[in-house]
C-alpha cells in the first residue's frame, strides 16, 4: 500500500470523528491512540530504519483493534510467546479485530519494508510467532467459533484456540481434528498439518479445511476453496504461513459421541523395550478410531523413568478390550488412568498450567514404521538428567491421513505412520546450551531412521536446505505460489519457501 493511501485512511477517520461524539468514536475504534515518537525498526534486509511518527499514527487511526508500541501498556505481554527463552521486541504490534485490520497491518508492513510475524497461540518452539524490529500481528483479540450444524461446518476466526473449537463442536455431537493441546492456535496447526486424537479417523486438520480467507503480502483479501482461488487453497493446506495471514477457516465437522475411552498406561523404564516393540508391531493394525501414542523418557528431578501408552478410542466401546489384548500382554502398568472420559476433557489433559515455566526444545521426524534398529537407537541414546524432562515420543498417524494423495494438498507426507519427537524441557535458569547439545547429538542417532519432518516444529533455518526434499513433488508448485503471492518474502517466519523472482 502506498503512503498516500494511509493518508486517505487518516482523513476518513478525522471526518468520522467530527461527526460523532468522542465517546462513540472511542467505542467504535478501540485502538485509536496517539503515537508520540518515531519508531526504530529493521528492514526486510536487516538494516536499521526509522518509522516516522506520522506514518505510524496513520496506521493507528486505520485500526479498529489495538496498536501496541514499545514502552506502552500491554506491549511487553503481547510480544511474549510460550517458550520463555524467546525474548524478541517487535517495532510494533497490531491486535486486529477482523480482516480489515489485518489488511491495514500487512499493507503498512509492505510499505515500510518490515518482516511480519503472526501469533495465534504462541506455541512455536523456535519463536517464529514473534520478531525483532518487525511488525507482529497478534491475533489473540480475534477469536470466535460459529457452527452450521445442518451443513456440518465450523467457521473459525484465525486467532482461535483449539479448545474453543472442541468446546463448541462436541456440545452438538460433532468434531473436527484439533490437535492434542487445547491452548494451541488454530492457524499454525491447521496450515502446517494438524495431527490429533481423531486424525486417523477424520484426517489431518488441514484435510478438514473446506475454505479459508487469506490476506496476502500485498494486503489483498482472498477467499479460497476448491472452486475459487483453488491454487491458494491448495498451498495453505500444508504450506503454512508462507502466503499470508489466514483470517478465517471453514472446517468440516463429523458426528462423534462425546464420551470416548482415553487415558494412559504408564510402565517402568525397564519395560521400555517391551512397550516400544509391542507398539511397533500392533499400533498400525488398529482401526482408524483407535489413536495410540507411545513415549519413553525420564522426568526432571529424581523420579523414575517411564514408558507410556496414551489412548484415545472413539469406536464402539464393546470392541475396546479385544483391540487392546496385544498390549495387555505387557502386564499390569504402574499407573492406569484409561477409562470412559469426556473428549473435551481429554483434549485438555496435556495442557500446561504455567506454559512459560519451562523451556522446550524439540526435534522431529516422520517414520514409515518403527524398526528394531530405531528402537535400539532410542534406548541407547536416552539419558536421564535431573535438571530436565527427556522424552522420545511417537504420535500415531496412518489411517485416514494416508488415504489422501500426496499431491491433493501441499502436505505431501501421506506415508507417515508415526511422527517421532524428541522433547526436552528445563527451567529457564538452567544451562540451556548443554541440554541443546545433548538433544542434537541424540537426534543424529535417530534422524537416519526418519523420512521428512513436521514443518510445524522445525527449527528456524536449521532445516532450510531440507525443505525441498521435505515437500517432495509439491515443492516447485509451492515456489510458484510464493512467487505469486509473496514475492518479497514478507512472510518468512515459518518453514520458509523462498521466492525465486
Amino acid at each position: 500500500m502506498q503512503r498516500r493511501e494511509f493518508c486517505h485512511a487518516g482523513v476518513a477517520a478525522l471526518l468520522a470523528g467530527a461527526l460523532l461524539p468522542r465517546g462513540v468514536m472511542a467505542g467504535v475504534y478501540a485502538g485509536l491512540q496517539q503515537v508520540d515518537a518515531d519508531l526504530q525498526a529493521l528492514s526486510l534486509q536487516g538494516r536499521e530504519q526509522v518509522l516516522p511518527r506520522a506514518s505510524v499514527q496513520e496506521l493507528a487511526d486505520s485500526l479498529r483493534g489495538r496498536l501496541l508500541l514499545p514502552g506502552k501498556p500491554a506491549y511487553d505481554t503481547a510480544r511474549l510467546v510460550l517458550n520463555p527463552v524467546i525474548d524478541k521486541h517487535p517495532a510494533l504490534i497490531v491486535q486486529p479485530t477482523g480482516p480489515a485490520d489485518i489488511q491495514s497491518a500487512v499493507q503498512f508492513a509492505g510499505a515500510n519494508d518490515l518482516v511480519v510475524a503472526v501469533k495465534c497461540g504462541g506455541h512455536s518452539f523456535s519463536g517464529k510467532s514473534t520478531c525483532d524490529g518487525g511488525l507482529l500481528i497478534d491475533l489473540s483479540s480475534y477469536r470466535n467459533v460459529q457452527l452450521d450444524t445442518q451443513r456440518r461446518l465450523a467457521y473459525v476466526t484465525g486467532g482461535s484456540l483449539l479448545g474453543a473449537i472442541d468446546h463448541e463442536t462436541l456440545a452438538r455431537g460433532l468434531v473436527t481434528t484439533a490437535g492434542t493441546v487445547s491452548h494451541t492456535g488454530v492457524g499454525g496447526l491447521a496450515t502446517g498439518g494438524g495431527f490429533g486424537r481423531v486424525a486417523r479417523r477424520f484426517g489431518l486438520a488441514l484435510d478438514n479445511i473446506r475454505a479459508v480467507d487469506v490476506v496476502t503480502a500485498d494486503g489483498s483479501f482472498h477467499h479460497a476453496d476448491g472452486d475459487q482461488n483453488s491454487d491458494l487453497y491448495w498451498g495453505v493446506r500444508g504450506g503454512g504461513g508462507n502466503f499470508g495471514v489466514v483470517s478465517n477457516f471453514t472446517f468440516d465437522l463429523h458426528p462423534m459421541q462425546r464420551e470416548v475411552i482415553g487415558g494412559k498406561w504408564v510402565y517402568p523404564i525397564d519395560r521400555a523395550r517391551d512397550v516400544l516393540e509391542a507398539y511397533a508391531e500392533h499400533s498400525m493394525r488398529l482401526p482408524d478410531a483407535f489413536y495410540l501414542d507411545c513415549g519413553v523418557g525420564h522426568p526432571p528431578g529424581d523420579g523414575p523413568g517411564f514408558a507410556v501408552l496414551d489412548v484415545c478410542y472413539s469406536g464402539p466401546p464393546a470392541d475396546f478390550e479385544r483391540l487392546m489384548q496385544p498390549f495387555r500382554a505387557l502386564g499390569k502398568p504402574l499407573k492406569d488412568s484409561v477409562g470412559a472420559v469426556d473428549y473435551v476433557a481429554l483434549q485438555r489433559s496435556g495442557d500446561f498450567s504455567d506454559p512459560r515455566a519451562m523451556v522446550s526444545y524439540v526435534k522431529d521426524g516422520f517414520c514409515e514404521g518403527i524398526t528394531p534398529a530405531l528402537i535400539d537407537s532410542i534406548l541407547q541414546g536416552l539419558e536421564p538428567d535431573p535438571g530436565r524432562l527427556t522424552q522420545c515420543y511417537f504420535q500415531h498417524a496412518g489411517g485416514a491421513i494416508g488415504r489422501v494423495a500426496p499431491g491433493d494438498t501441499a502436505f505431501s507426507q501421506r506415508y507417515v505412520s508415526h511422527d517421532m519427537m524428541v522433547i526436552l524441557a528445563w527451567p529457564p535458569e538452567a544451562d540451556g546450551p548443554a541440554h541443546r547439545d545433548y538433544i542434537r547429538a541424540y537426534w543424529k542417532q535417530l534422524e537416519p531412521h526418519t523420512r521428512g519432518f513436521y514443518t510445524n516444529v522445525a527449527e528456524d533455518n536449521e532445516r532450510a536446505a531440507q525443505l525441498q526434499a521435505n515437500f517432495e513433488d509439491n515443492f516447485q508448485r509451492l515456489v510458484a505460489l510464493k512467487n505469486r503471492y509473496d514475492p518479497r518474502n514478507l512472510f518468512r517466519l515459518n518453514a520458509n519457501i523462498e521466492p525465486t523472482v
